[in-house]
């Protein structure tokens, strides 16, 4: 089979490129691994930022459904220390960085898309460069894809990245543990207190608390320790209550509210291992492929990554229409833009982790937080 444009992963980025191009009538094919959309929770809450991912969503036509799904209120934050102590308190807007749950914002996008758009349960066993900036593509079922255009929207470990570099994600030396609970406000009060309306960053040298209040008075947390890969895998996550044990035994003495979100945690804790690309990582020029997202430009999270994908992928989308006939041009041309934005953003990235989880937290979160208010504390 032959497609014009090849995308995969249909993940934010690699449907925002679907959905723009649709927008301006070219059509494209998105293979994703996962048998439906259905197969994985798509993740906690994010903060769609007014220069990137809002804008992408706009050039998809998708501004309405967005501010249908915000969930108002919950870009509210609040620092505190591992004593509980309320060190800053920045009410939300729902304007600037309004929030929406991850699979809400990829629901209006698959929904925005052609029937048969996704192919669902198409896991990429391997690609390869055809000559002709064309390249076939090889599916886990046997079956084989020829396009013209290759985009890699396929995440940190993209199948597709081999054709353009062999950087290779590197553990940052964090590692985040996942829990939520369910019903806070009525089973959980001490942490629903602690974490508030919007998000909680309880913070110490090396060790923290990322929580954010969802819709339904679910509780959903980010437990990040500063430990080697090694401590990490001497752990049975499977074991969820030696896990638990474990990562709250790190936390001895921390206020009781904060300690909740660990103990009380609902689900099995899952282990969520920071990586990143090189800071400055690009490319040379190659016919006929390209990377967005995570593929192209993987950096710990700090609100950035879903913003950058879907900017990413309504920015190719935008480049291939303007230049009919000619996608080298359009390649160049985006990648040109993207190289430097990824960049900056990557850079800010590690130095937000820093800010976050360095030695001197929680107060450097409070100054970062004070500084963009323009000095104005709440």
């Amino acid at each position: 089979m032959t497609t014009p444009v090849t995308i995969v992963g249909a993940g934010l980025g690699g449907l925002t490129l679907a959905r723009v191009l649709h927008v301006h009538g070219i059509p494209a094919t998105v293979y994703e691994a996962d048998a439906s959309a259905a197969t994985r929770t798509q993740g906690g809450q994010l903060d769609i930022h007014e220069d990137d991912g809002q804008r992408a969503l706009a050039d998809a036509g998708l501004a309405g459904e967005f501010h249908a799904i915000i969930h108002e209120g919950a870009d509210a934050a609040r620092v505190l220390d591992e004593n509980g102590k309320l060190l800053l308190d920045v009410p939300g807007d729902s304007v600037t960085r309004p929030e929406v749950l991850r699979g809400d914002l990829r629901r209006i996008l698959l929904d925005s898309l052609p029937e048969g758009t996704v192919r669902w349960g198409s896991k990429v066993s391997g690609v390869r460069a055809m000559g002709d900036g064309r390249h076939e593509m090889a599916l886990a079922d046997g079956s084989r894809v020829t396009t013209g255009l290759l985009v890699g929207a396929d995440g940190a470990w993209s199948r597709v990245r081999p054709l353009l570099s062999d950087a290779k994600p590197q553990y940052v030396g964090i590692s985040f543990v996942e829990t939520y609970l369910h019903d806070a406000d009525e089973r959980h009060p001490a942490a629903a207190e602690a974490v508030g309306a919007g998000a909680l960053f309880a913070l110490a040298p090396g060790q923290g608390i990322f929580a954010h209040r969802e819709a339904g008075a679910v509780l959903h947390a980010y437990v990040a320790l500063n430990r080697p890969a090694a401590w990490f895998a001497a752990i049975d996550f499977a074991d969820a209550a030696a896990a638990t044990a474990k990562v709250a035994a790190e936390f001895d003495g921390w206020a009781p509210g904060l300690t909740a979100l660990i103990t009380d945690g609902e689900t099995t804790p899952a282990l969520r291992a920071l990586h990143t690309l090189p800071i400055d990582h690009q490319w040379a020029r190659a016919p006929g492929v390209t990377l967005i997202g995570d593929a192209a430009h993987l950096a710990p999270p700090a609100g950035d990554g879903a913003n950058l994908a879907m900017f990413d992928g309504a920015e190719l989308a935008a480049a291939i229409a303007a230049n009919p006939g000619d996608i080298e041009a359009a390649l160049a041309g985006f990648e040109a833009a993207m190289f430097p934005r990824s960049q900056a953003a990557a850079a800010d990235a590690h130095r937000i982790l820093e800010i976050g989880l360095g030695e001197h937290a929680p107060f450097g979160l409070v100054d970062f937080f004070t500084r963009g208010l323009g000095g104005r504390s709440e």
